[in-house]
């Protein structure tokens, strides 16, 4: 059967038929390239490109510039999944109007098809906004890393019944606004059920137990490539940390020896326009 392109109302339609929606965050082409050939539905352009591959020690650093260079390498590797930039730190908190030049970038300069933001009902207004310039705004709420200095680290969200009920009031806030779906980061799974219950847009979980219409996984901790911690809810199906420091180790012993290159890895000349070009010397 030939395969969709994944579009906001066909994410929106798999999830109302009960489908699992299938999220993994993605940031160079390479592996742009074999996600979506493995069948992903939706590929995010996470800031979370800032510690997994840029180096930083959160996802805070991170620019507009460096989002939309990762989105474009993304891109050009996607065929059916639908491609979403995650805004940084500061594009979209100072105003509005910043907030939706700053969405419309990802969809003119690196061809995205919508963006994502964090934030509940404090951000309903600049979702809003956004969506009526005709961009598609993914919501996420719970452990929202942007904010980790006023949550205090990277913390497990909505563990008492206030905290939980603000969760449910931002989900459904984010709803009002427009916001075709809703990130759930490290929440308690039950209160995850509860939010997915009441929802009338597909609710993502990373970290939010099963009670969801998809999943989320970050590809550097999915791939074992991420070694400064792995979250708890994060399962590591290969660890390519190892193949990887295996393959340099050979590489590096060969060379030292001798044996690479050899003789399948060089191309020749001919005897007789060798002799030629030492006649030439």
């Amino acid at each position: 059967m030939e395969r969709k392109k994944m579009t906001v109302p066909e994410i929106q339609a798999k999830a109302a038929r009960g489908e699992k929606l299938l999220m993994l965050t993605s940031y160079d082409y390479p592996l742009a390239l074999l996600a979506d050939r493995a069948g992903m539905d939706i590929l995010l352009v996470g800031d979370s490109v800032g510690m997994t591959t840029l180096g930083y020690e959160t996802t805070l650093p991170v620019t507009m510039d460096e989002m939309i260079h990762h989105a474009k390498a993304v891109r050009r590797g996607v065929q059916y999944a639908l491609c979403i930039g995650d805004m940084p730190f500061m594009s979209y908190q100072t105003s509005i109007a910043e907030a939706v030049y700053n969405a419309g970038r990802f969809l003119k300069e690196a061809m995205m098809e919508a963006v994502k933001l964090e934030g509940g009902v404090e951000m309903a207004e600049t979702v809003r906004a956004i969506v009526n310039t005709g961009i598609p705004v993914m919501g996420h709420i719970g452990l929202t890393p942007q904010s980790i200095n006023r949550l205090g680290g990277f913390k497990t969200q909505g563990r008492d019944a206030a905290t939980a009920k603000q969760l449910l009031d931002d989900a459904a806030a984010l709803e009002q606004a427009g916001a075709f779906a809703v990130l759930l980061e490290a929440i308690p799974d039950r209160v995850a059920q509860l939010i997915y219950e009441r929802a009338g847009v597909p609710i993502i979980g990373i970290g939010a137990g099963p009670h969801c219409h998809g999943q989320l996984l970050i590809v550097h901790d999915l791939l074992g490539l991420f070694e400064k911690f792995t979250p708890r809810f994060a399962k590591r199906y290969a660890n390519l940390s190892e193949v990887i420091g295996k393959a340099f180790a050979d590489y590096k012993q060969e060379v030292e020896a001798g044996t690479f290159p050899g003789p399948e890895h060089c191309w020749t000349i001919k005897d007789d326009e060798l002799a030629k070009l030492k006649a030439m010397l």
